[in-house]
């Protein structure tokens, strides 16, 4: 048995010297010490500096700069010692989980939304009405009304009770009900699984639909997601769209459309009733109020003026655990390596180097998406606790499974990827650590104004999503920060607005029950902009987290009982602060 000082002298210490990993090293445990002490905010100043450096040209998915940051990744890997994760198709072992995507440019002009009713025809273009699907659709079918889309049994809550949506295309309303209750079971004022468009694709799928219609809720009081995402700005901002990617073998199969408010009216005009009508109806008591809408046919013609098909790549190693049983349960460590890419300077533009030093317009100018905070913060965090848990004579029981995704920012598709095909089984998965942004302090910027209170100080802050999935997730990670003492905040699971739960490569594996979280400091008016440079990167802060995702991962390979998925999940309470104990066994978890 370890004895540990009292938690009042050890946080005491800790005051006097700082976040110091040398001085705190003194009070973890001798198996753990040496990984712990070697989390150095110099080496993460190099990964960074490396990853969002103009040679790589802003890591842009099946772009050359993000395919040489892959191999970088794996070499990395193979330097901490880390083994491969992953079986070739020559069965050699490797790191690379390769895939195949399509790269394609929806033509919104030429694409159109075509509603045949009383013998006559109404055609509309973007952005009244805009679909996407990696090939052309042109399709035709009646119309049924399915609530919000959703089948949640746990819930006691289906929208497609009493109505058969087989052959037809369904009309349903964007998020979830209730979400202004803060007593709502859809996790109060927070979002739960079923607010995303994927998952409401897979439901209709499931329900025999063959293509999905969304309207933004009739009685919302927020921007919809499409004039949430147009206040970024930066490189969803430009003058020629980023093109689109999607799995080229994926559960979604059917197309999905968004129609504006004035679409949506049209489309109940037949029906008896409107849109707040039965929003208002649906959020009052949870009933079905699905129903065919009469005389409604829809025609999809949905055009792209490109595709092409391609090959990206997750990296992954792996740690493989001490002991002979729980080494075939798996932790994982996760980031993604993919930005958003470069495009020439327009006209009279200049651009930002990589040091955040202006460029002069010209010929040879390039805007580059640098992503130093997204994500090579991340990157370089999966990396380094890759390395400090080699570092270690001793490892824990469980393995841990570090990975860095391809095209998360092209729609979560090597999370996707891997969810679908995971190297080790989902369902002995024990927990996920997802980095996504840890590199900044969280500042207003256009895309939160209004929406969402920022507090002042962020200098010491790290925002978790996900808890109300794992209470026992969120309070090994509260427990471990009595050491470390950032400032833990949950805004983003009690919010439906940002739709940050869906946002990042945690939510795949959500899906799947895994407990999993995505740890963030925050958005600030750099994200997604050229100007998100490595100089604006605080290292003592990424430093600390981390030494507190270290910790988390130790307890979350070797507590004998690790984090449970809460499949039904309550909006989060207070936690209060629990104390360090006297003893520790050797190994064992902080009971």
């Amino acid at each position: 048995m370890k004895r540990l000082l009292s938690l009042t002298f050890l946080l005491t210490v800790v005051g006097v010297f700082g976040s110091s990993a040398l001085a705190q090293a003194k009070y973890i445990p001798t198996e753990m010490r040496k990984g712990y002490a070697s989390i150095d905010q110099g080496d993460l100043r190099a990964k960074i500096t490396y990853l969002a450096s103009d040679k790589l040209a802003g890591r842009g998915s099946l772009q050359p700069g993000d395919e040489a940051a892959t191999v970088w990744i794996a070499g990395q890997f193979a330097l901490a010692g880390i083994d491969p994760a992953v079986t070739e198709p020559t069965g050699l072992p490797g790191y690379l989980q390769t895939f195949k995507v399509i790269e394609y440019r929806p033509d919104r002009v030429n694409s159109t939304i075509t509603l045949l009713r009383a013998g006559k025809q109404t055609v509309w273009h973007a952005p009244e009405a805009f679909g996407t699907y990696k090939h052309a659709v042109d399709l035709s079918a009646p119309v049924v009304f399915a609530g919000y889309g959703i089948t949640a049994p746990e819930l006691g809550y289906d929208d497609y009770a009493g109505i058969d949506a087989t052959g037809k295309i369904v009309f349903v309303f964007d998020h979830e009900p209730q979400e202004d209750d803060p007593h709502s079971i859809f996790n109060g004022t927070g979002n739960t699984r079923y607010a995303t468009t994927r998952v409401k694709l897979l439901n209709a799928q499931k329900h025999g639909a063959v293509a999905l219609v969304i309207v933004a809720e009739p009685n919302r009081k927020h921007p919809t997601n499409a004039e949430r995402v147009m206040r970024i700005g930066g490189s969803l901002a430009r003058a020629v769209p980023i093109p689109l990617q999607a799995l080229e073998t994926d559960a979604v199969t059917i197309p999905a459309v968004v129609v504006l408010d004035d679409v949506a009216k049209e489309l109940f005009a037949t029906s008896g009733t409107t849109g707040s009508e039965l929003q208002t109806a649906l959020d009052k008591n949870l009933q079905p109020r699905g129903m065919d809408l009469p005389d409604t046919t829809l025609t999809l013609h949905l055009v792209n003026s490109s595709e092409r098909t391609g090959s990206i790549s997750n990296v992954a190693g792996m740690l493989r655990g001490s002991d002979a049983t729980l080494a075939a349960e798996t932790v994982i460590i996760s980031a993604h390596h993919d930005h958003e890419g470069s495009i020439p300077c327009p006209d009279g533009q200049g651009g930002v180097d990589e040091k955040g030093q202006p460029t002069p317009a010209g010929p040879n100018c390039m805007q580059i998406w640098h992503g130093a905070d997204d994500n090579a913060s991340g990157t370089a965090g999966v990396i380094e606790l890759a390395r400090a848990f080699a570092e270690n004579k001793d490892r824990p029981r469980r393995s841990i499974l570090f990975v860095v995704f391809a095209a998360e920012e092209r729609g979560l598709l090597g999370s996707y990827w891997m969810a679908a095909h995971p190297l080790r089984p989902l369902s002995t998965t024990r927990a996920m650590i997802n980095f996504d942004m840890i590199g900044r302090d969280e500042k207003p910027s256009p895309q939160t104004d209004g929406l969402l209170d920022v507090p002042a100080d962020t200098e010491n802050r790290l925002n978790l999503v996900g808890a109300p999935y794992s209470p026992d997730y969120d309070r090994i990670v509260r427990h471990e920060n009595q050491l470390i003492n950032l400032q833990i905040d949950d805004r983003f699971d009690h919010e439906h607005v940002l739709n940050v739960l869906f946002r990042s490569d945690q939510f795949p594996f959500m899906l799947h029950n895994v407990p999993a979280m995505w740890w963030f400091t925050g958005f600030h008016p750099d994200y997604h902009h050229i100007s998100d440079t490595v100089e604006k990167i605080d290292f003592p802060k990424m430093q600390k987290i981390l030494q507190l995702a270290y910790l988390v991962t130790w307890r979350f390979a070797q507590d004998p009982t690790p984090p449970v998925f809460v499949a039904n999940p309550e909006p989060v309470r207070a936690v209060a602060p629990v104390a360090i104990p006297a003893t520790m066994a050797k190994g064992g978890p902080r009971d």
